[in-house]
C-alpha cells in the first residue's frame, strides 16, 4: 500500500531553518535525462504551496525527494536544516493509483501505520497510540468509519484517511501527490477545510496538482515545473503567458480576456 515508513527517526530541527531548502538539485533515473534539473527554492514553515506543471514535469519526483524516498543525483536537500532522509515529521500521501486499495486493512489500521515510526516496528500500539488514532480520525471527519475496509471508501474519504495517518504520525510537513484528482467539488472542499485547520497549526503543506485555477485560488504560492523551475511565487507572478507557454508548449493556448488570463490545455491529441 505504499506505506513504507519503518526506518524513520526523530531528526532535530534547526531553529530558524526553512521547512524545505533545495540547492541546485538534479535527479536522473538510471543515468538518463534529468527528471529534475538544477532546482533551487526555499519553503517557509507553515506555507501551503502547489506544484503545477504538465505530465512528466517532475512533480512526483520532487515530492519523493523531499520525503527522502529518492536521493538527488546532485545538489542538496534540507528539511528543517537537516538532510531529508530519516525524518518522522514528514507525512506523505501518494497518488491514489499507487495504493493497493484491496489490501485487507481497516481505516483505523491505516491511520495506526502513522504511529509505527514513533513507537518502533516491533512495539505493540498502546493506549496513547490508539487515542491519537481516534483523535486524528475525528479531526478529518472519519471516526464513524474506523472499522471500514479502506477500499470501500470514496476517493475523498480515502484522502482524508491518509491525512489522518499524517496527523497520528504528528507530522509537521505534509506532502500530497495529486490528492484532488477525480474528486468532486464537495470532496475537494472537505480536503481544503482540513488543510485550513493544519495551516492554523503551522503545518507546512506541499501539494502537486494539474488544476491551475484551484492552485491559484487556494495556495499561498505556486511552483511551476517542467523539469526546471520556471516560476515560484504568487499566482500572478508565476502563471504568466510566457511561463505557461514554456511549461505546456503547443498543448496550451493562452488567451488574454477582460476578465484575466484564460488557459486552454489540449491533451487529447498529444503526440499527433
Amino acid at each position: 500500500m505504499a506505506l513504507k515508513n519503518w526506518t524513520r527517526r526523530a531528526v532535530p530541527h534547526e531553529p530558524g531553518a526553512p521547512g524545505i531548502r533545495f540547492s541546485d538539485v538534479t535527479v536522473r533515473y538510471n543515468g538518463g535525462e534529468p527528471a529534475l534539473q538544477q532546482i533551487s527554492f526555499q519553503l517557509a514553515r507553515g506555507e501551503r504551496v502547489a506544484i503545477v506543471g504538465p505530465n512528466g514535469a517532475g512533480k512526483s519526483t520532487l515530492l519523493k525527494v523531499v520525503a527522502g524516498i529518492l536521493n538527488p543525483s546532485s545538489g542538496s536537500v534540507e528539511v528543517y536544516g537537516h538532510t531529508a532522509e530519516g525524518h518522522i515529521c514528514i507525512g506523505y500521501v501518494p497518488q491514489r493509483t499507487q495504493v493497493d486499495w484491496s489490501f485487507p486493512v481497516t481505516v483505523a489500521d491505516v491511520v495506526m501505520m502513522g504511529r509505527v515510526a514513533r513507537m518502533g516496528l516491533f512495539r505493540q500500539p498502546g493506549r496513547q497510540d490508539w487515542r491519537l488514532v481516534r483523535e486524528s480520525l475525528a479531526q478529518v471527519g472519519m471516526a464513524d468509519l474506523a472499522g471500514r475496509q479502506i477500499g470501500e471508501l470514496s476517493g475523498g474519504q480515502q484522502q482524508r484517511v491518509f491525512i489522518a495517518r499524517s496527523l497520528a504520525q504528528e507530522a509537521e510537513l505534509l506532502l500530497m501527490d495529486e490528492p484532488l484528482t477525480g474528486l468532486d467539488v464537495p470532496s475537494q472542499d472537505a480536503i481544503f477545510n482540513i488543510l485550513d485547520l493544519l495551516r492554523a497549526r503551522g503545518m507546512t503543506v506541499l501539494v502537486s496538482t494539474h488544476d491551475l485555477h484551484l492552485a491559484a485560488e487556494r495556495f499561498d504560492r505556486l511552483m511551476l515545473l517542467r523539469r526546471q523551475l520556471l516560476g515560484f511565487g504568487t499566482a500572478e507572478e508565476v502563471l504568466t503567458p510566457a511561463n505557461l507557454r514554456l511549461a505546456y508548449g503547443t498543448h496550451m493556448t493562452v488567451l488574454e480576456t477582460p476578465e484575466g488570463t484564460m488557459v486552454l490545455e489540449d491533451t487529447c491529441c498529444e503526440g499527433h
